[in-house]
């Protein structure tokens, strides 16, 4: 047997070489390094099998454009079985909508003439096709977890979605996933360093030119598919416009496609015509101060009765409570703006009024236009008439950009889960419902007059698992035969009526308080359940349902409203006129011109002149939001037998965390009164403070700073500049700057 040796490595000849380099050496290296590299192009070149190819390459180069439109051909359809899920799926769009094919194709191809412009073309090629596979993977699993496509949106939520791998993506599943990803970058990196390269001349004005022409070829021809109806710029439901006109159009779409084009027609007279001579801007109500009763909207998570599926039977009635305020309240489906996703855009055309037809297709108005500008909302409206505006969700403050939206939004406070100790999750790791309730209670109490409270819950969020998590569910689902599907309804069924008993115990909470209230509640969207029209009762996926309990007496009015009208609808109801958008409805509903007119409101306000306020002022000019309800403090701190510290206060939770000098400490949280510092040393003069923080690092409240000395400490007093503890402790999750 061959014996292998190994040598010792000569660690003190490689350091006394490395000590002795000197520039020549430096140079020779370098110059040795590229010689032995051009003799192995070289080598590579003039090889037997290179010799054979030539003619091959010659040819390939010559017909370079047509096997690239092959090639865009071939990955436009291995994109579309992966987003269809199903061989004969795409076969059937490519056989059954050629026009559409081959209009996507030469999207693909277009791209592809970025290869002219580098000699390594081979690479090229492999990294395009890489990439436009990745995004195509994308989507076909994300379709897997929920009904709405891969679009460019969700890039713009990306830094939200790693926060939520966990709930998405099994231990096993990210495992394979960094495997894969691993996979593909190693090998594109060694085809990149074994790649030929293109020998003949460079033509670069002349590639570049085609690339500006292909492109504008593309744009041409997506004008002329337009016209011709071959697509549609337009898309009414996300998930139909993939599956009708591609992926690869409909994903580029939704990346150039975003906010909202002048519609014809604008101009100064149009919009004083729309807005009644400003009439519309106004702010009013014949109800007294006594009168106006608290008014509280609860969007419940992938919230519909699950009685609406034809085919779905419950041990038990799954809603009791929801089912008997729909018999005694007004309710009826409420139309919403997408289907398995896209929580934030309910909550915007509720918040605003405003339609989301009109917005890019995919487009989440919370990441382009509210997060960097004021606008006026349900809260602006009501704090105009005196009321609180208060904002709460059990899940992250930066979620969707919520932290910043809100103060856009003109709210006086959010109370997200880093104000709340969550002790009950589900067993996907959301939080249950039931914590909301204390915290509407504590927003309404901040305010001595009538509030509005805005609540998002989370516990109904997917995805739902095929595996049995639930061991003696109280609702047993029958009517689906397979085992993975009935597991998922079940628990979708059972988390939904833990919802229902949320809202009856909330109920029962306004009520012993004895104040004039209505209380909404509504679903934001299906649950990701692989549901068809069919399906429903209804015969349409974009129909959840809704609710308006109240204890004033209101007269029961049911009827189907979509998720923009409610909150006209409801100010209606309740006499109270206020809101551009929401006095629009109440004056235009079912008028002539109503959606085109609200069209050119929508723009005017968000991106054009802002006519519409010209006699009355902007309703906000910048938020004054303050985050959490209850101030942190810290009341003592004791020094342990160990030489370690634990912080005694009030009003902590698991994401308060302690700050000394400025510098956030490792440190543990035992419970509301008392955290634990096991790291951290501490000097006479050192700073403490305890502070409320979310993902990023952002800092959204922050408590008074004490000053440690001789083992006690003392807060600091405020300064004449300084504000009270918790404001100014809004900081921007991007941008670092103080809010």
């Amino acid at each position: 047997m061959k014996h292998i040796q190994i040598r010792k490595p000569d660690i003190k000849g490689f350091f006394r070489k490395i000590k002795n380099l000197n520039k020549e050496d430096i140079k020779a290296y370098r110059a040795a390094r590229k010689e032995r590299k051009r003799h192995a192009l070289e080598q590579r070149r003039n090889s037997a099998f290179a010799n054979k190819m030539k003619p091959v390459y010659s040819f390939m180069n010559k017909t370079a454009l047509i096997f690239h439109y092959l090639l865009a051909a071939v990955l436009n359809f291995l994109i579309e079985v992966i987003s269809r899920h199903s061989l004969f799926a795409a076969w059937d769009y490519m056989v059954g909508t050629p026009k559409v094919f081959l209009f996507n194709t030469f999207l693909i191809f277009a791209t592809f003439s970025i290869v002219f412009l580098v000699r390594r073309r081979v690479f090229a090629r492999i990294l395009l096709s890489v990439f436009w596979l990745f995004i195509g993977i994308c989507n076909g699993y994300l379709l897997l977890k929920r009904v709405t496509p891969f679009n460019a949106q969700d890039l713009k939520v990306l830094s939200d979605a790693l926060e939520l791998t966990g709930n998405y993506f099994s231990p096993f599943e990210l495992i394979l996933l960094a495997i894969g990803v691993a996979a593909v970058v190693l090998w594109v990196f060694s085809m990149w360093r074994r790649g030929g390269q293109y020998t003949g001349k460079m033509h670069r004005i002349i590639s570049l030119l085609g690339v500006v022409f292909w492109i504008g070829a593309y744009v041409v021809l997506t004008n002329v598919a337009i016209d011709n109806r071959v697509v549609s710029n337009y898309f009414g439901n996300i998930a139909f416009a993939y599956e009708d006109y591609g992926f690869p159009y409909c994903f580029t779409a939704s990346i150039f496609d975003t906010g909202i084009s002048e519609p014809a027609g604008y101009s100064k007279d149009t919009m004083r015509k729309i807005s009644n001579n400003g009439d519309i801007t106004k702010s009013e109500t014949e109800m007294s101060e006594d009168e106006l009763p608290n008014i509280i909207f609860v969007q419940l998570e992938s919230y519909f009765d699950p009685t609406e599926v034809e085919w779905l039977h419950f041990s038990e009635d799954p809603t009791p409570n929801l089912r008997k305020m729909c018999q005694e309240f007004s309710s009826g489906y409420f139309k919403v703006p997408s289907v398995g996703a896209g929580t934030a855009n309910t909550e915007f055309e509720v918040l605003t009024g405003m339609n989301m037809r009109y917005f890019g297709p995919g487009e989440y108005p919370y990441k382009t236009y509210v997060k960097t500008n004021t606008m006026e909302s349900a809260a602006t409206a009501l704090e105009s008439l005196g009321y609180g505006a208060e904002a709460i969700h059990n899940n992250g403050g930066n979620f969707y950009s919520r932290a910043q939206v809100f103060n856009h939004m003109g709210f006086d406070h959010f109370t997200s889960k880093e104000f709340m100790n969550i002790l009950q999750t589900t067993p996907k790791g959301w939080a249950t419902d039931d914590i909301l309730i204390p915290n509407i209670l504590e927003s309404m109490d901040t305010t001595t007059q009538q509030d509005f409270v805005f609540t998002v819950s989370v516990q109904g969020h997917g995805d739902y698992p095929t595996e049995k998590m639930i061991e003696n569910p109280e609702i047993v689902v029958s009517g689906v035969e397979d085992e993975g599907k009935r597991n998922s309804w079940e628990y979708y069924v059972n988390e939904v009526h833990e919802m229902d008993k949320f809202a009856g115990n909330l109920i029962k909470e306004i009520q012993k308080r004895g104040e004039p209230t209505v209380v909404v509640f509504y679903g934001d969207h299906l649950p990701t359940m692989g549901l068809e029209a069919k399906d429903m009762k209804s015969r349409y996926l974009y129909n959840t349902n809704y609710v308006i309990w109240d204890n004033i007496g209101l007269k029961q009015e049911d009827r189907n409203v979509p998720s923009y009208q409610i909150m006209a609808d409801v100010f209606e109801r309740l006499d109270i006129h206020s809101g551009t958008v929401f006095n629009y409805h109440q004056q235009r509903r079912q008028t002539k011109n109503y959606l085109s007119d609200l069209e050119l409101l929508q723009y005017d306000i968000l991106y054009g002149k802002q006519y519409v306020y010209e006699g009355s002022g902007k309703p906000i000019t910048e938020g004054h939001m303050v985050m959490g309800v209850k101030d942190t403090s810290i009341t003592d701190l004791v020094s342990q037998m160990d030489g370690t510290y634990s912080v005694y206060g009030e009003n902590f939770t698991k994401q308060s965390k302690i700050y000394i000098n400025g510098e956030k400490q490792t440190s543990t949280f035992l419970n509301n009164t008392r955290i634990d510092l096991k790291e951290s040393k501490l000097e006479n003069g050192d700073i403490i403070q305890v502070d409320q923080v979310g993902s990023n690092n952002t800092v959204f409240r922050a408590s008074g700073e004490y000053e440690y000395q001789d083992g006690k400490l003392t807060e600091v007093p405020l300064t004449g500049d300084e504000e009270e503890p918790g404001r100014n402790a809004f900081v921007d999750a991007d941008t670092g700057d103080a809010k």
